[in-house]
């Protein structure tokens, strides 16, 4: 990839970043399709995000900015306008400058995790579905699968009150029952989602007991470290669906490219996606 004086910019924000595959991704629809334009990853500590945002955004040349943890929700209060799912989520993962120069968000996790289950013929259309988590990624896959058509949504969260708050505007947003858990007890439900980081570093715990999943049950982990994470190995060890994040990464990047101005490669994307595939799933999750 040639970098010149007419590349135009595009960047992830997130502390740490070191576990972004975006990079890769958006690098290699760029370079097979002849496009001058590179993103490139910033590791931005929390005190520092939101001078950064705006000081970037003076880049004339600065396409667009993705956004991952801790800063989804941060973000929020850098922008004049953003999507009906952002706002209901309260976080964002993708910026962009409008015509009139203010910054404007949408947030792209819960469609690509949807379109994810689709990829992988998870149903969730009547279904009842535990997150475990409730932070910006959490938030956008609930609110997206309340959208789908689940029938129960329940949340957990070990910090006091979390979960109830944010499970109190999916439900006033979309008027599906969703209720915050008082465990991450995983009986009882036919998809359970880990929206932690738990499972990322060595010795992380389990963030739910595998042992407790029904036997119908799927498993979905959005980690992109890692992976098969020791959650997806153990949920697989008992003969049932456990998937890693990387196709809901896939799924999203079209609505990414479509959001920052490459509506052409977001067909293309969507055409076809196996290279990319191939270039972050290990083989044997492939």
């Amino acid at each position: 990839m040639q970098i010149t004086g007419s590349t135009e910019l595009l960047m992830i924000i997130g502390d740490p970043i070191q576990q972004v595959r975006a990079p890769e991704v958006f690098n290699r629809v760029f370079r097979e399709a002849g496009v001058d334009a590179v993103l490139i990853p910033a590791w931005i500590q929390g005190r520092d995000v939101t001078g950064f945002v705006y000081s970037t955004f003076e880049m004339k040349n600065m396409r667009g900015m993705l956004v991952t943890i801790p800063h989804k929700v941060s973000v929020m209060g850098t922008l004049t306008s953003h999507d009906r799912l952002a706002g209901v989520a309260g976080a964002v993962n993708a910026v962009r400058r409008a015509e009139n120069g203010t910054l404007d968000g949408a947030f792209f996790d819960g469609l690509g995790f949807v379109g994810g289950l689709d990829h992988y013929n998870i149903a969730y259309v009547g279904k009842r579905i535990l997150i475990v988590g409730s932070g910006g990624s959490a938030s956008a896959i609930a609110a997206s699968l309340a959208d789908s058509g689940a029938a129960h949504i329940a949340l957990y969260d070990p910090v006091a009150g979390k979960a109830a708050e944010l499970a109190g505007r999916i439900h006033d947003a979309f008027g599906v029952p969703v209720v915050a858990a008082a465990s991450s007890d995983a009986a009882g439900f036919d998809l359970v989602v880990n929206a932690t980081p738990l499972g990322m570093n060595p010795g992380d715990a389990m963030p739910f007991d595998t042992d407790r999943l029904e036997s119908h049950a799927a498993v979905l982990d959005i980690l992109m470290k890692n992976q098969p994470t020791p959650l997806v190995r153990a949920v697989r060890a008992r003969g049932l669906q456990a998937e890693p994040g990387f196709e809901m990464l896939i799924q999203q990047t079209p609505y990414y490219l479509e959001f920052f101005g490459f509506a052409e490669l977001a067909r293309q994307v969507r055409t076809d996606a196996s290279s990319l595939r191939r270039l972050i799933y290990p083989p044997e999750l492939l």
